[in-house]
C-alpha cells in the first residue's frame, strides 16, 4: 500500500548518482571544516555524500566541496575522513562476525 508520499532525494557530491536522502551522509562546514551533520540540524548550506570513502575521494578530486558549499580554497576533510574510517572499520567487524 502506497503512503503517497515523494522519498526525498539528493545527489551525491562524490560520485554523482541521485538517491534517496536517508542513504545519504549530510555534511556542513564548520570553521573550514567539512564536518558529518547526521541529525541535518547544524546551520550552514550543506551537501551530501554516500558514506563510502570512494565517494570522499571522487568528490576531493573533483574539486566537488568548495563548488556545493559554495566557498573559496580547499576545505578540511579529516574529521569526515575519520567518520568515514569508522564506518568502514564497523563494517568490516560485522562481515567477519557473520562470515564466521
Amino acid at each position: 500500500m502506497k503512503s503517497g508520499r515523494a522519498v526525498p532525494r539528493r545527489t551525491c557530491v562524490g560520485c554523482r548518482v541521485r538517491t534517496a536522502k536517508s542513504d545519504l551522509l549530510h555534511l556542513v562546514v564548520v570553521e573550514g571544516e567539512i564536518v558529518p551533520d547526521p541529525r541535518g540540524r547544524l546551520p550552514g548550506r550543506g551537501a551530501h555524500l554516500h558514506p563510502d570513502p570512494r565517494c570522499l575521494e571522487l568528490a576531493e578530486r573533483r574539486r566537488a566541496f568548495p563548488r556545493a558549499f559554495r566557498l573559496p580554497g580547499p576545505l578540511g576533510t579529516d574529521a569526515l575522513r575519520e567518520r568515514l574510517a569508522g564506518n568502514a572499520a564497523q563494517q568490516q567487524d560485522g562481515r567477519m562476525v557473520s562470515d564466521v
